[in-house]
């Protein structure tokens, strides 16, 4: 078997992502053959001892999960502030090492797939991959014609400019002074379906993903979960 990058072995093993694998290398939680790698050149297969934090890695099935994530929840693995994790909501039948494709924020619901299939999160989280994410958001205000054009013509925020949105105001409650929007977009930055709102004057008091792609969350109440099936998962991978 051909030697592969630590990185890569560990995001196989179904440790975490290889940018998450990259940081715990760099941080001394990497060993193999009985010493200390903080390096990221390093090679290795199956006949290399490794071990993260002292637990040795063995191959693992590969498992991919469609998770129903609800609010007050993390999108990791661990939290070093104690808090509930995505994790935590999975039973004894996941024994593999499954983590988070991309993050829904603390106190943002929805869909949310996990897996140990390193390449298969990396293809997914690829800027070139182009995925439509659906959310539904409850926003303070009505919104008017032009700031939906805003939304749907793309924008520039601070750190990072937006693809073009689609955006359909779904209800408008006039006594609490909100509206329910649907908004599609394919990127994954940090909280931008709450940025692209304050840009036009809208924020955000309640947010859901509702379809990742093909994915729905038909079947699930939150907090539940289900595997994908054989031919979602190639349709997934199909699409780049």
């Amino acid at each position: 078997m051909e030697k592969v990058r630590l990185q890569k072995f560990m995001a196989d093993a179904g440790v975490a992502s290889r940018r998450a694998s990259e940081k715990l290398i760099a941080e001394g939680h990497v060993v193999v053959n009985g010493k200390t790698v903080t390096e990221m050149g390093i090679k290795v297969d199956h006949r290399d001892k490794v071990e993260v934090d002292g637990m040795p890695l063995q191959d693992e099935k590969k498992r991919y999960i469609l998770l129903y994530k609800p609010r007050g929840v993390i999108s990791a693995v661990t939290d070093d502030k104690g808090r509930k994790t995505v994790t935590d909501l999975l039973e004894d039948d996941v024994r593999e090492r499954v983590y988070p494709i991309g993050r829904l924020d603390y106190d943002t619901s929805g869909l949310l797939l996990l897996t140990n299939d390193g390449d298969f999160a990396n293809l997914l989280m690829h800027p070139r991959y182009h995925v439509e994410k659906t959310y539904i958001a409850k926003v303070r205000g009505f919104m008017e014609v032009e700031q939906i054009k805003k939304l749907e013509g793309g924008m520039k925020l601070k750190e990072f400019s937006t693809s073009p949105a689609k955006v359909h105001v779904m209800s408008k409650d006039t006594k609490k002074n909100t509206s329910l929007v649907k908004i599609v977009i394919h990127e994954g930055h940090n909280h931008q379906v709450k940025r692209m709102f304050d840009a036009v004057g809208h924020p955000v008091e309640k947010l859901s993903r509702e379809k990742y792609g093909f994915l729905t969350l038909d079947g699930l109440v939150s907090g539940k979960y289900r595997n994908l099936t054989r031919l979602e998962v190639a349709q997934l991978k199909e699409r780049h």
